[in-house]
């Protein structure tokens, strides 16, 4: 189960544990190959040209755009739409969707457990739209009930904005429960699955999914890539974030006739190579297989969590199950700020994450002010699990 490493270059050069893949997943070979590749063989502008490399890097571009929509399952390619990352491609959706249709008094749904890009653009417009925003609360664990879901779901909600796992419990929320009962209401659902694309088969029909964003770098990916989905009905309600080169069909001194979807949501040279690297991204994932990925990771977060938990001082955050978590496992520890246990770990080549995570409202919900977070991908081992534990389980002598 190890045969992952060998395909991440960062490992040959690092001696570094690298527990972080929630912010940023290190890149295979065919993905770091796929951008140099594009840049020595077929740099062209896509869309821009007619000779023939600038054809063959629009082919390139378009491809990658086929790839993620039949990994996602959108009902096709025109529906996908390249951004720079999925703050942007909420923000998008915020500013040129749900502005249009969002009215005094509807209401917002959100979960507690929102990373800060979906959760600021909401309340941003709820403000400027004299709306209002209601929470759904998972329990302690990070479950939450169709009960739950009900009493905060109602016929004055207009869109329901929820993250697929979150980024600090590691908890999957049931989206298929939440589009379901928002659909019954005439609610459109967003979904933000930056943390859930890597390690799980993501399909946004079966999600109910009506907007649906991720980023490429949390999977292997390049950075500088994010995708929105969105169901074509609704993007054609949208005008464009961005006005410029290539999203305009013609121009005229009066005005202007737009592009078609979605070439008409991405003004300016594109990020053709970055591109080029997501659909390798997605080629390696699938031969990897999800269903092995997944095991991996549930595996080491078992080990992970069993040596912890004998550790009086050490408290994991969410559910007891390793399986529930998806590689993200949260912790504190009695009277160590969360930033020293990293510092620490970092002395020790071991690359964690601390603070708030950029979901602050849930560690004040929680009554925590902030926290370690341990990040398990395909490439991780055994050996990494255990010197991480080692030097947690020791950490009070090396203070002391």
């Amino acid at each position: 189960m190890d045969c992952f490493r060998k395909d991440f270059p960062f490992f040959s050069s690092h001696d570094i544990i690298y527990l972080d893949s929630a912010a940023t997943a290190q890149k295979p070979y065919p993905v770091i190959e796929a951008e140099k590749e594009y840049y020595e063989r077929w740099n062209a502008n896509p869309f821009r040209g007619s000779h023939g490399l600038a054809i063959k890097a629009t082919e390139l571009y378009e491809d990658g755009r086929r790839a993620v929509a039949e990994w996602i399952g959108a009902g096709r390619a025109e529906e996908i739409i390249f951004t720079r990352n999925a703050t942007e491609a909420l923000n998008l959706v915020a500013l040129q969707y749900a502005s249009r249709v969002l009215r005094p008094e509807d209401e917002i749904v959100l979960s507690i457990v929102e990373h800060h890009s979906n959760l600021l653009p909401w309340i941003r417009l709820a403000r400027e739209k004299n709306a209002s925003v209601r929470y759904l609360v998972p329990d302690s664990d990070g479950l939450m009930t169709e009960n739950e879901i009900e009493k905060v779901i109602s016929d004055k909600t207009r869109i329901v904005a929820v993250a697929h796992v979150s980024n600090v419990l590691g908890c999957t929320l049931p989206v298929q429960s939440i589009a379901r009962i928002a659909h019954k209401h005439g609610a459109e659902v967003i979904v933000d699955a930056t943390q859930s694309v890597q390690h799980m088969k993501v399909n946004v029909k079966d999600l109910g999914a009506d907007f649906l964003a991720f980023s490429a770098h949390k999977m292997t990916g390049p950075m500088g890539v994010g995708v929105l989905y969105g169901r074509y009905e609704l993007l054609e309600m949208m005008d464009p974030l961005f006005w410029g080169g290539e999203m305009v069909g013609s121009v005229s001194e009066e005005g202007w006739v737009l592009s078609g979807i979605p070439h008409c949501f991405e003004a300016g040279t594109v990020n053709a190579a970055g591109v080029y690297g997501l659909q390798q991204a997605i080629l390696y994932l699938e031969s990897a297989g999800i269903g092995r990925i997944r095991e991996k990771v549930d595996s080491l977060a078992r080990m992970f969590m069993e040596g912890a938990a004998s550790e009086s001082h050490l408290h994991i955050l969410g559910s007891a199950r390793p399986e529930e978590h998806n590689g993200i496992i949260s912790f504190i520890m009695d009277d160590l700020p969360a930033e020293d246990v990293a510092a620490i770990l970092d002395g020790e080549s071991i690359a964690v994450r601390s603070g708030y995570h950029c979901a602050q409202p849930l560690f004040e919900h929680l009554g925590i002010r902030q926290a370690v977070r341990v990040s398990i991908f395909l490439y991780n081992n055994e050996e990494d699990i255990q010197r991480t534990l080692d030097v947690l389980l020791r950490i009070r002598e090396m203070v002391s």
